[in-house]
């Protein structure tokens, strides 16, 4: 039992000082020689390595990159408006913080009367300046910056608050945080070296009725921000991993009856009854008489659709998307008004299924020929699309081609003629009136859409494998 324990003391001892001769059995026991002292060693836990290049015979150490932080790239997904804080109006804040600021009483204790009320007075305008300026750091934290949002959603704030307001209005409401800081803080030590009572019930009473006057004065910008989170909570979630049917044409073309028909989408409504007589240029808002009185239908004016109206389809217990988006005029880019922009913005970033709707009737109030030139504009731009072209209100059609007063009868262009006589090529003729071809749209929208999901199973499948 001692040489075996011997031994397990010769284990423990550090191989730098001593070094054991072979062992000998003996009798099932191991026995210890007379150990023999040898030289230190120097033993080393930690060692680095250096990378080196050879040039031109000799060894330079190669450039070492250090890895990207995981943890500072931010993934672009859609529904950050959905998560935006709930804003207060400016005068419900104001009023919400005074009554707690009333309410705090002076430190017990203090025997003496003026330091009493300096105190108090000093306390109450901390206080109010904590209760006025933690909601607005709230509001300027949560509010998503512009550049971690996905680009659709960019294109949202941008098309609908203009370029940089969105920003500007946070700035603001930023700096109205800073003032009611600095004007707290100082009213507040102003009211803590009063010498009388008197003098610190006036310095608290002029230190609140400044801050009143600075949150009167300034607090629109909380007013703007509470518009902005109404108007960007209301808007349409977008779900990216679901297939998406975009219906695309000119003004009054037809498309929102068509996502009446297919999906659970409602479009504005008004009744046969009332036409209001507008311009295509006329995109302001146009009031619908209360006392009209007709059969429920979509509305007969240009630019409709005033924004991204989003509804659903459910076909064989599958679920997907349909987004009405407003009518492309013949334009270039630079004079295109918000809402067609709207329309390119969602070509551009969401992946969709185009469906691109014509009237050849006439009665959208636009000639087949600009049509035919805003369809091959969009069908270049976004071809990378999957594509389906409907001809709508195919029962106005007559047998001769439209031609309106403006065009050309005698153009010499094989292809327009074409478009004018039967549409593009492959085209579904539907007609929401008399329901012809609506089931073969169907048929057809479905198709297109599990063509849709298995492009974007793939996209994933690739974006996985990039990843690992």
């Amino acid at each position: 039992m001692s040489c075996a324990f011997s031994l397990l003391e010769s284990c423990h001892l550090p191989c730098s000082r001593y070094l054991s001769t072979t062992f000998r059995f003996s009798r099932g026991c191991y026995q210890m020689p007379r150990p023999i002292k040898h030289k230190t060693l120097c033993l080393c836990k930690n060692m680095q390595t250096v990378a080196c290049e050879l040039v031109k015979a000799s060894y330079v150490p190669a450039p070492q990159t250090k890895p990207k932080d995981q943890s500072l790239a931010k993934v672009e997904t859609i529904g950050a408006f959905q998560k935006l804080p709930m804003v207060m109006p400016s005068v419900d804040i104001f009023q919400s913080a005074s009554r707690k600021a009333k309410r705090v009483l002076p430190t017990k204790g203090i025997a003496n009367v003026a330091k009493r009320e300096r105190n108090r007075g000093a306390k109450q305008l901390d206080a109010l300046m904590k209760e006025l300026a933690v909601p607005l750091r709230g509001y300027i934290e949560n509010f998503p910056k512009r550049i971690y949002l996905h680009p659709y959603e960019r294109s949202l704030i941008e098309l609908t608050f203009g370029a940089g307001n969105y920003e500007e209005v946070l700035k603001k409401v930023d700096a109205l945080r800073k003032k009611v800081v600095s004007v707290g803080k100082e009213h507040a030590s102003l009211c803590a070296k009063s010498l009388s009572k008197k003098e610190a019930e006036e310095r608290l009473t002029e230190g609140l009725e400044k801050l009143q006057e600075i949150f009167k004065c300034e607090g629109q910008a909380i007013d703007d921000l509470l518009y902005i989170a109404k108007t960007l909570r209301a808007m349409p979630v977008v779900d990216l991993e679901m297939p998406t049917l975009c219906l695309v044409g000119a003004p009054n073309v037809g498309k929102s009856s068509l996502v009446r028909l297919l999906s659970t989408g409602k479009p504005e409504v008004c009744t046969t009854t009332c036409r209001p007589r507008i311009t295509v240029w006329d995109l302001y808002k146009i009031n619908i008489p209360s006392s009209a009185i007709g059969t429920e239908t979509v509305c007969n004016y240009p630019f409709t659709t005033r924004g991204i109206l989003m509804g659903h389809i459910t076909l064989d217990y599958q679920h997907f998307q349909v987004t009405d988006t407003p009518g492309l005029l013949k334009r270039c880019d630079e004079d295109r008004n918000n809402l067609e922009k709207l329309t390119l913005a969602v070509l551009s970033h969401l992946p969709t299924a185009i469906l691109y709707v014509h009237d050849l009737s006439g009665q959208c109030g636009m000639s087949p020929s600009d049509q035919f030139i805003i369809y091959k504009e969009i069908s270049e731009r976004f071809g990378n699309h999957l594509w389906l072209d409907v001809i709508s209100k195919c029962d106005l059609l007559k047998e001769s081609p439209v031609v309106f007063i403006t065009e050309d009868r005698e153009v010499d262009h094989l292809e327009l003629a074409k478009y004018r006589k039967i549409g593009p090529k492959g085209a579904l003729r539907v007609s929401v009136k008399n329901e012809d071809g609506i089931d073969k749209l169907k048929t057809k929208v479905h198709e297109l859409l599990m063509a849709q999901m298995e492009r974007i199973k793939s996209k994933r499948i690739q974006d996985n494998i990039e990843v690992a």
